[in-house]
């Protein structure tokens, strides 16, 4: 069902790719971009994020200078092009909470189509919404640099191992790796015929899965269009512009780590656990946590082994921590009976729907707006939660993985923030020309 390819991609010519790596464009601020540059001014974010801050349309002018960066480097033998089609074998070594994972997956093209729906089935499937803001500031980029920089994050179901297997067994040494945040980035450039046409071909009975990079591949798609009304036809069959630059992985790979994200949220007038608790009866049992707030990520790790939904609630004026256990299970069913059992059991949709819209927000904000913020850090979540301009938090589990899969297929979305894939794909491993 998922149609992929090897293509030629313009890569760093060095073989350690520490200094010139840099994260997904949207979570780096002007501080972040500089701390990359200061490593190496030939860093991919100077041509990935030349406008600040990110997600928002620059002048056209920033976009050229982008491109003609782009070109430079090129002439200059800083980026050259492979010369060969390749499927990229691609791993990520990484440490979480002590333990550590390696996610191995492969960077390959996959042929645009229209979002997954269940009136049009097709191989790529959605769980978020996208927004007009980014989609315009990555066109811009795109239509003036000629490429796609960053990996759409994709997902695959490979319950044994198998295609991944295909093209990660008997690698040797990596043909470039590179460090970024403490995770070790590592590819391997298959130019073998004979090993990408069996990639190819098992993947052709599988659909993918969009874990991160929803707006770039709407960007992908945008741009191709406009190609098309310029020319007034469909593209020809091989032309670059109808593919997409994916990373590729397992959802049955041992380093597929979702994280949760925690909200901490402002905007509340007057909270007192009382009141909570008096809102939340028959909902919710509430129960105080012994420990203090130096326990957040021991706390995180029972949280998310519960079978069950649960909260953690962090008063930042009481520095207490209160765990919360869902005793209605279908909660949602009177304020969202639209929505699929599946997206009502989500305990984001639980959080969002229920306990900010119909209990925090018109108990606790006199009509205001919640202010939210995020961390996926556990530790973070007592320092945010000041008690003056955060006033709690709530802590999450994470959201299963089959909960993407389930949910794309009857082309329902989850709320904002449901999934943290960690960690981000690095961006610079490999770019794909699409003109």
């Amino acid at each position: 069902m998922a149609e992929i390819k090897p293509f030629r991609a313009i890569r760093y010519e060095a073989a350690d790719l520490s200094a010139v790596l840099a994260p997904p464009y949207d979570v780096l601020d002007k501080a972040g971009k500089d701390k990359l540059l200061a490593k190496s001014d030939r860093n991919i974010v100077a041509i990935d994020l030349p406008y600040l801050p990110p997600k928002t349309v620059g002048p056209d002018a920033v976009y050229d200078n982008a491109a003609a960066t782009l070109r430079k480097w090129i002439a200059e033998g800083t980026l050259k092009s492979d010369g060969v089609p390749t499927l990229y074998a691609y791993s990520q070594t990484f440490s979480v909470r002590g333990r550590t994972f390696n996610r191995r997956g492969m960077i390959a093209l996959v042929k645009l189509e229209e979002f997954s729906t269940p009136a049009n089935p097709t191989h790529v499937v959605p769980h978020e919404k996208t927004y007009p803001g980014p989609i315009e500031d990555r066109l811009k980029l795109m239509r003036s640099t000629g490429v796609q920089l960053s990996p759409i994050f994709g997902l695959f179901p490979d319950e044994d191992g198998s295609v991944t297997g295909l093209l990660h067994d008997g690698l040797g040494v990596p043909t470039a790796q590179g460090t970024l945040d403490n995770v070790v980035n590592q590819l391997w450039a298959v130019s073998d015929s004979a090993k990408q046409a069996k990639v190819v071909a098992a993947m052709k009975f599988r659909k993918v899965y969009i874990a991160d990079g929803h707006h770039r591949y709407t960007t992908a798609l945008a741009y191709k269009k406009e190609l098309e009304k310029q020319t007034g036809g469909p593209l020809p069959a091989e032309h670059p512009a109808n593919y997409c630059l994916f990373a590729l992985v397992s959802m049955h790979d041992a380093g597929c780590v979702i994280l949760p994200t925690h909200r901490i949220v402002g905007g509340l007038k007057a909270f007192d656990m009382a009141t909570l608790k008096t809102k939340l009866a028959g909902t919710f049992a509430i129960d105080e946590v012994d420990g203090d707030e130096t326990a957040m990520a021991s706390f995180e790790d029972g949280l998310a082994a519960d079978p069950q939904t649960a909260f953690g609630l962090f008063d930042g004026s009481t520095r207490k921590l209160y765990l919360l256990r869902l005793i209605d299970p279908d909660v949602l069913k009177k304020y969202e009976p639209g929505q699929s059992p599946a997206w009502r059991g989500l305990d984001v949709a639980i959080l969002r729907r229920y306990l900010l819209d119909e209990i925090l927000g018109p108990t606790f904000a006199a009509g205001s707006e919640l202010t939210l913020a995020y961390t996926a850090d556990p530790t973070q979540v007592p320092v945010m939660t000041d008690g003056t301009n955060y006033q709690i938090a709530v802590l999450l589990r994470p959201t299963p993985l089959e909960a993407l899969r389930q949910l794309g297929e009857v082309g329902e979305v989850m709320p904002q923030k449901s999934t943290y894939f960690f960690p981000k794909l690095a961006t610079g491993v490999a770019i794909n020309p699409i003109r």
